[in-house]
Formats: C-alpha cells, structure tokens, sequence
C-alpha cells in the first residue's frame, strides 16, 4: 500500500520532544511498525466513523493522529479515542497534535468501556509483556462492537508467537500481514463472548509479609521483583539504620517509579505515621499501587501521583525516598530515567533526608547518586544489585 500525501507530511512533522541524550539509538517519533500499522488500518478507516476508532499505547502520535486525519476526525465528525499507559506518550501526543493544529482531533479515555464502547477498529502499538496484551485484547473482545477488528504492530524482532496465542483467547480469527521494514501486523478479528477479565491479579507475598495486586502492564506484574526484594531485605534487617533526618522516623515517604506499590504498601505498613506518595508515569502502575494500597490496609495514607520522574512533587516534601529505577526503556538499555529520578530525590528530599536506592550493580551508580543526592553508601551488595543510602546535604 501507499500511504496517503497528507498522512506522509503529517508523519514528517511528528517529533519525540525527547529530552534525553542525543545516541544512535534514540527514539524515532515514527517507525516501520507505526507506517505498516497505518497502511494496513487505511482501508478500515476509511469506512468506519471517527468516533468508532480507538487507539492503544501510541507512543508519539503517530497513530492518534495518522487515524483522525484518515477518517476525518473533528469536533463535528466525532474524535478518536485514545488510551496511553505512559503519561510521557500523553505529552508527546499532545505536543506534536498542538504542532499539526489537531488538538480537538481526539479525546483521552481509561481502558474500560469510554474507551472501547462501539469501537469497529482499534489501534495498538504491541506491548512487549504477553500481560499487556492480555489485557488489552480482553477489554476489547468485552467491550467493543461485534464487528471490531484489532491491528497490532510491532518490529518483528519484538514478536514471538505466543502474541498471537494471547489473541487467540480473546478472538476467533488471528492473522498475520505480511513483514515491511522488519515490523509485521498482527489483526484479530470475531471477538470470544465475554469472560470474566484475568486483570487485576492479586497475590500474597508472604515472604515479605504483603499482598501485590498488578493490572496487565504493570512492571513485575503480582510477584515480588528480585531488586525490590532485595532492597526490603535491606531496610527490614535488624541492624538497617533507620531512614530520615536524624533517625527519627520519616513523616514523608517517596516510593518513586511505584510500580504495583510494594514500596510505597511496605513503608505504610513500617511507619504508621507517616504520609506516603507513590508515582509513576504509568497508568497500570499507579492503578496497581492504588489496589496493593486497599489491600495492605494502607490506602488511607497512600497517595497515588501519575507523572514523569516524580516532576509534580513538590520542594523539599520527603524525609525518604525509596527507589528502585528502571534501567529499560521498552527493548532498550537507556538509564536516562534513572538519571532523572535521582535529580527528583535530590530536589524533593529535606536536608539530612535519605534516599535509599537498589539498582543493577554493573551500572555503577554511586557517582551519580553522589552528584545528584549528596554524599553516598554502600548497604548491601551482591553479584546483580546494590543497595545504597544517599543522604540529602
């Protein structure tokens, strides 16, 4: 197929708004994946309202707004709707549909009925968790129309088969397109009758003495990660100092980068007087923390913030932070984010306030929790993690 001139010049004009480091394998604000998914969408598109349209975890707008361009998406056609886990897609969404002059071409929805209620086609970047997709596909088989057709794509070495198996479960017909610029489209087709939805998962940990409650794209997922294990062993132990200013039990506690909120539920639980906040740029995460929250007890003094690298927290608010990074970027080794979280600890940490942080021991952070921080130690370490204590100057 041959895309359309006015969707190749929008295309043309879309930008990641990155604000990491310039490297060879920077993002792109559109990919073989993103065309391909695009040209095997235009012949849906071109018969089905705007309003019937949605589109899942679009990384740049791409898809948004290469789908509202194709259908004719307005305040008077009707809007696609879209869904991204990540607030920083939302952001990059936003600014490239302010660049193009679309901003009215689409309306943000959670994953739940407003966004797939009558939907005949939906869009999907493919997630790299087999979890994700199944909870996207079980969402869509339940609540989109009986005609409903999903396209995913992604690069091909991203893809296994069992993608196709998790589609399976939720839909009658699973095909293949045909392989473009090493990415591929994976369409499904006759959804399942309803089932009851595998997400959220809730679990007891009872090595840690918690119960973890995960939805489909939440890192980890509803088991205890080994670096988070790691650092509650840590600060569990008998002989662990205790974290904050002075000793004195912490009134501010950060868990950065929440994920399913194990952190943030263990420090509730450990500091009974204690005020806590969780954040993530992830929709399924902060949705995770909020239920692991419900199910330790804990709800009442955890409080959920979506946003990228802690920005919204305020000056000088925490006696603790607690942090395990992520050092992946979908297929990508980048540790940009990591970077950008310990500048958060240190902005949001009080003098004398204590960041205590588990990461990859061969990333060698301790220099840069030093600069970011102030001065820095070494609690525990084996062959994969370390654990440190960084202390606010």
């Amino acid at each position: 197929m041959t895309t359309s001139p006015d969707l190749a010049a929008l295309l043309e004009r879309l930008r990641t708004h990155d604000v990491g480091p310039d490297r060879e394998d920077a993002p792109v604000a559109v990919d073989p994946a993103d065309r391909l998914l695009l040209d095997e969408a235009s012949p849906l598109l071109a018969g089905v309202a705007p309003g019937a349209v949605a589109v899942v975890d679009d990384r740049y707008g791409a898809l948004t707004l290469g789908a509202a361009l194709l259908t004719g998406a307005g305040p008077a056609a009707g809007r696609v709707r879209v869904h991204q886990d990540a607030c920083t897609a939302e952001a990059a969404l936003d600014a490239n549909a302010r660049a193009a002059g679309m901003t009215t071409a689409y309306d943000r929805r959670g994953l739940d009925a407003g966004l797939l209620a009558g939907a005949r086609g939906v869009l999907l970047r493919l997630p790299r968790g087999l979890a994700a997709l199944r909870d996207v596909a079980e969402h869509v088989a339940r609540e989109a129309g009986p005609d409903v057709v999903l396209l995913g794509s992604a690069r091909v070495k991203h893809m296994t088969r069992a993608m196709n198996d998790v589609l399976a479960e939720s839909f009658g017909e699973v095909r293949a397109s045909l392989a473009r610029g090493k990415s591929r489209v994976l369409v499904a087709s006759a959804p399942r009758p309803a089932r009851p939805l595998t997400y959220p998962v809730v679990t007891d940990l009872a090595e840690v003495g918690l119960r973890v409650a995960a939805f489909g794209a939440a890192f980890a997922g509803a088991g205890l990660d080994l670096g988070t294990r790691f650092l509650l062993d840590r600060l569990g132990a008998d002989d662990a100092p205790t974290p904050g200013a002075e000793g004195a039990a912490p009134r501010d506690v950060v868990d950065l980068g929440c994920g399913t909120g194990l952190l943030a539920a263990w420090a509730a639980r450990r500091w009974p007087d204690a005020r806590v906040v969780a954040a993530d740029r992830s929709d399924a995460a902060v949705r995770s923390t909020a239920l692991t929250a419900r199910e330790n007890g804990v709800a009442d003094r955890v409080r959920t913030v979506r946003d990228d690298a802690g920005a919204t927290l305020a000056d000088a608010s925490a006696d603790v932070v607690l942090l395990n990074p992520p050092f992946h970027d979908g297929a990508a080794v980048r540790t940009d984010a990591a970077h950008r979280m310990f500048a958060t600890a240190g902005r949001v940490l009080r003098p004398g306030g204590e960041l205590w942080c588990v990461w990859n021991s061969h990333l060698r952070y301790r220099p840069a929790l030093e600069r970011a921080v102030g001065p820095t130690t070494q609690v525990a370490r084996d062959p994969r993690f370390t654990v440190t204590r960084s202390v606010r100057r």
